[in-house]
């Protein structure tokens, strides 16, 4: 290796999955990245994210992001410290945000970095918490389905990355009750002890739209749907008029190439004046600048939880994206990159 070279381990994809994906559709490789030039920055990643949405990327179908191409590193959010800079803007030692994770370094346009403040908050909140998972909650409840004082809310995945904040955003912003969909009874503990849940539903237990009936016997005012499938068609039944739905992932579909019908109920929407509205967090990145304030003041004052389920080392990587649709994660899921696979 050249000495003024820096080596560097990623993830390319090695071919696109015709049904389930699964770690062979990676791989492994080391590559060498040349020294910044002016304008650029070498960043050594510290901590990257995996998340639903990527195994989308891996089809070559038309969506809101384009597909990962074959061969090449594959992306995702990622933070880590400048160790070589062309940009008197990032000096060395700054910390940033960016979206050239799956990658031990990478080298990168300042204008692609975002430096963090790691005076108010940890770096890994930037990619829970104050990152694209907290502000997708914060938007899902103020503007795509406002929450309004006394609403009854009802959440899914509310032991997930964007559920379990979701949760605890809801009751800040005034909803009277706050109702979540779990799978398993330690997540439900800990969505009703730690995430601001008043009950949960077990989805593993039985029936999600009997459940719901149960606990919101009157109906419920506004759904943040993150699965999907019998949960959404649960909430289009439960919903009074004039309710909202923030549509913003259906994890329950994600790896499968089996695709659930659509919800049989949908005329209900058609009668109770619901909205159903999807939202993509990458539209309202202006919104960061109000988010991140408040919510590094929550977490510092305990307002707002936290919840990270952390694997270590880049090399498992693979195995920590498949474990999100096994639901293996409670909060968000984030590879923490050592010494050794960075």
């Amino acid at each position: 290796m050249n000495a003024q070279t820096t080596r560097s381990r990623e993830f390319r994809l090695r071919s696109r999955p015709e049904a389930d994906a699964t770690a062979a559709h990676v791989e492994y490789v080391e590559t060498e990245l040349a020294p910044p030039s002016l304008g650029q920055v070498l960043i050594r990643n510290t901590w990257m994210s995996v998340d639903p949405y990527m195994r989308g990327r891996m089809d070559d179908a038309p969506s809101y992001i384009s597909p990962f191409a074959v061969g090449a590193a594959l992306e995702g959010g990622a933070v880590g410290e400048a160790i070589a800079s062309g940009d008197s803007q990032v000096p060395v030692g700054t910390f940033v945000s960016h979206f050239a994770g799956w990658r031990s370094h990478a080298l990168l346009d300042a204008a692609a970095v975002t430096p963090i403040d790691t005076r108010i908050a940890a770096p890994e909140h930037y990619l829970g918490a104050l990152g694209t998972t907290g502000l997708t909650a914060y938007v899902a409840l103020t503007e795509t389905a406002p929450v309004l004082k006394g609403d009854s809310v009802f959440i899914s995945a509310a032991a997930g990355a964007v559920g379990s904040i979701a949760g605890q955003l809801a009751r800040l912003l005034g909803a009277g009750r706050v109702i979540g969909a779990v799978g398993g009874p330690e997540k439900a503990r800990r969505a009703v002890e730690q995430f601001g849940f008043d009950s949960v539903i077990d989805y593993k237990l039985g029936s999600v739209p009997d459940q719901l009936t149960t606990l919101a016997p009157e109906g419920i005012d506004v759904y943040i749907d993150l699965v999907g499938g019998s949960h959404l068609e649960a909430a289009i039944g439960s919903l009074r008029v004039g309710g909202r739905i923030a549509l913003v992932g259906a994890i329950s579909s994600a790896n499968t190439s089996r695709q659930p019908a659509g919800p049989s109920n949908l005329p209900h929407a058609i009668t109770n004046r619901l909205t159903l509205r999807g939202m993509i967090v990458s539209d309202h990145f202006d919104r960061f600048a109000d988010y991140i304030p408040r919510a590094a003041a929550w977490l510092a004052d305990g307002t707002l939880h936290a919840e990270y389920t952390v694997v270590d080392g880049l090399e498992r990587a693979p195995e920590a994206f498949l474990s999100l649709f096994r639901g293996a994660n409670t909060g968000k899921l984030l590879v923490r990159l050592d010494d050794d696979s960075a």
